[in-house]
């Protein structure tokens, strides 16, 4: 369809500069005028004041974010527009595609490729998709039949069981897309062996963002008898077993999780003396290793999402703080701590404050080696900074 046959979306004078710089997200409040009718998943030809053009984007009737921009020059939005942003993602992924060490990987992370709302991650020949926003929704039959033919792989599932699919006006739901529903699928990442459960799974199934990440907590494990609180399937712990960690404790609130993880320890040769699963609430548990003297000399938490939005920072803060203090209490003097937030709304800046107040309070003193970030295959994008989403920090803790 050509631009000119769009509804326009006109916005107010003080709140077009954001799309001007190319952020991908109108609010509904930056919206002046629409010039025509329009509903969810539709595109639309958004203008500045003046009416310029400022570029073509989808529309949700039900979200805050009532436009996510495709392009930011008008040209049409069609296959050829899907195939190529497709194939540019593929190719900046090159050397993890071609890596015999790395068969899993993000392909599409949303608007860092410019494909709003569209999540695709690869694990061997099968690629687990979310469709996250309205506009993207009418597009799924021709997206899969691109990724299909550009990625060769043989199955395609999608996993758009999600609360964003909620503010969307859309049902979640999970299905085969393409070929058939996968078995559980066997990854290599640097040489370690995960089981990885597409279908049930959180997320896509495993958190591949954090591939840097457990190279650095296997770099830093030699000798050390670490504590890994929501351990998930066992990322960081067998990371560490195999950096010759001397034991590692894993805490998970869900015992399927727990289970798969002792499978992944099996798959990679790792001796089960060495490890203990534990099935409860991290908070509780991490207070009766206090009552009962337990020490460590590096914990590592990777709690689950605080904070969906902005409203939810201040109760979020609190419980990442209390987290830190709690791990704080069980580490041995020069132990590290390893902690990160995958909320959004919490940016680097206030974590690390976060985590200060933690040791203040706990009558502790830190020093921060190294920050932690997502991995190469979620890019972050300048003009968008909310792509920035996993902070974390490695600190020394005296």
């Amino acid at each position: 369809m050509s631009d000119k046959n769009l509804t326009v979306v006109r916005l107010k004078k003080n709140r077009e500069a954001s799309v001007a710089r190319h952020h991908p997200w109108v609010f509904s409040g930056a919206i002046d005028k629409l010039v025509g009718n329009v509903e969810s998943g539709d595109l639309v030809r958004v203008v500045d004041s003046g009416n310029q053009l400022l570029g073509i984007g989808a529309y949700s009737a039900s979200s805050q974010i009532r436009i996510r921009m495709l392009n930011f020059n008008g040209e049409d939005i069609n296959r050829d527009f899907y195939a190529k942003k497709i194939s540019h993602a593929l190719t900046k992924r090159k050397s993890l595609l071609e890596s015999p060490n790395r068969t899993a990987c993000r392909l599409i992370y949303g608007e860092s490729d410019q494909l709003p709302g569209l999540i695709v991650d690869k694990y061997q020949d099968t690629l687990v998709c979310q469709f996250l926003f309205a506009g993207i929704e009418p597009r799924k039959a021709e997206i899969v039949s691109i990724l299909a033919e550009q990625s060769g792989c043989k199955n395609i599932f999608e996993r758009s069981d999600t609360n964003s699919r909620d503010k969307e006006g859309l049902p979640q739901t999970t299905g085969v897309l393409w070929g058939a529903e996968p078995q559980l699928i066997r990854i290599n990442e640097n040489g370690m062996l995960f089981d990885v459960d597409v279908v049930a799974g959180q997320k896509t199934g495993f958190f591949l963002d954090q591939a840097e990440n457990r190279q650095f907590v296997h770099k830093y494990s030699s000798g050390k008898n670490i504590l890994n609180c929501f351990s998930y399937t066992g990322g960081f712990t067998v990371a560490a077993l195999l950096g010759e960690a001397n034991y590692v404790t894993s805490i998970d609130s869900s015992a399927p999780a727990l289970e798969l993880l002792q499978k992944n320890l099996g798959l990679n040769g790792i001796n089960a003396s060495k490890h203990t699963s534990l099935n409860g609430n991290v908070f509780h548990v991490l207070r009766d290793f206090q009552s009962s003297g337990r020490t460590f000399e590096l914990i590592i938490l990777d709690p689950p999402k605080f904070a969906e939005n902005k409203n939810q920072v201040t109760k979020a803060a609190r419980a990442y703080k209390d987290l830190a203090l709690q791990a704080c209490k069980l580490l041995s003097p020069g132990g590290m701590l390893v902690t990160f937030s995958c909320s959004g709304s919490i940016d680097m800046n206030l974590f690390q404050k976060i985590t200060s107040d933690a040791l203040l309070d706990a009558q502790r003193q830190g020093e921060i080696v190294h920050y932690l970030h997502q991995g190469q295959d979620h890019p972050i994008a300048l003009e968008f900074p909310e792509s920035q989403y996993l902070k974390g920090l490695a600190c020394r803790v005296y």
